[in-house]
């Protein structure tokens, strides 16, 4: 089973502070590049994976999407999803991924902000997923870098100039990584982005994005501590269509 950090009281609480969990989409700062890969949602049936609070589930149907499923493994989470949303064509189920099947052809895109990387069966999510598809239908995701999740140890240190440098140690040993992220203990699971594409292939899915998201030169004026996250990027972000 997936680890439930999220149900962790001290975790939920410091999660809870984040910018992207106060001001939902507008607080993910990758949202705006993620939101151009997205097809027109009008009339379509939508599956959320990992919704979190809701954010995108609420979207969706904001912008014409006729029914959205939002799945979770943490109650905690989806209390809070489903006290924010009060529309009868957005519902929300738990489940965990590593397990969660969808009926075939019961949906018509399919979204995940940030989830895959804590799977461990990520091919066996993504086979069933690519079922419940119709042939052309999408798959827009993202998970952390896998530069982020490569090292041991992560954290900045200086080189020889004084340029802020993160490690890459580890990247080819793909598995699990244990780091202290609003809590101890957090386990996170390391793959390559050749790993995350050559899934994606053997599940259905033909790649039509793929960007390796850090911000924007605008996004570090506006937000100068941003700054030395331009040395490396954050999160990989990716569009894909079911073949």
């Amino acid at each position: 089973m997936t680890q439930n950090i999220y149900d962790t009281p001290a975790f939920f609480s410091a999660y809870s502070q984040l910018p992207r969990s106060l001001h939902g989409l507008d607080g993910a700062p990758e949202w705006p590049v993620l939101q151009s890969f997205l097809p027109d949602l009008r009339g379509l049936r939508v599956l959320d994976l990992g919704c979190g609070f809701g954010w995108f589930c609420r979207w969706a149907r904001e912008n014409g999407a006729a029914s959205v499923l939002g799945v979770d493994v943490s109650e905690r989470m989806l209390a809070r999803a489903r006290e924010e949303t009060g529309d009868k064509a957005v519902s929300y189920e738990r489940a965990d991924l590593e397990r969660f099947a969808p009926a075939p052809g019961s949906f018509d895109f399919a979204y995940s902000s940030l989830a895959f990387h804590y799977l461990t069966d990520l091919g066996g999510l993504l086979e069933r997923v690519g079922q419940a598809l119709p042939l052309g239908g999408m798959l827009v995701c993202s998970v952390e870098h896998p530069l982020m999740t490569a090292p041991a140890h992560q954290g900045w240190s200086l080189d020889p100039d004084g340029r802020p440098a993160w490690p890459v140690n580890g990247y080819l040993a793909e598995g699990p990584r244990t780091t202290d992220w609003l809590a101890k203990g957090v386990i996170k699971q390391h793959r390559t982005i050749a790993t995350y594409l050559d899934l994606l292939h053997c599940a259905g899915f033909a790649l039509t994005h793929c960007v390796e998201w850090a911000p924007s030169e605008d996004q570090v004026m506006a937000h100068p501590e941003w700054a030395k996250e331009r040395e490396r990027p954050s999160f990989l972000l990716l569009g894909c269509k079911r073949l």
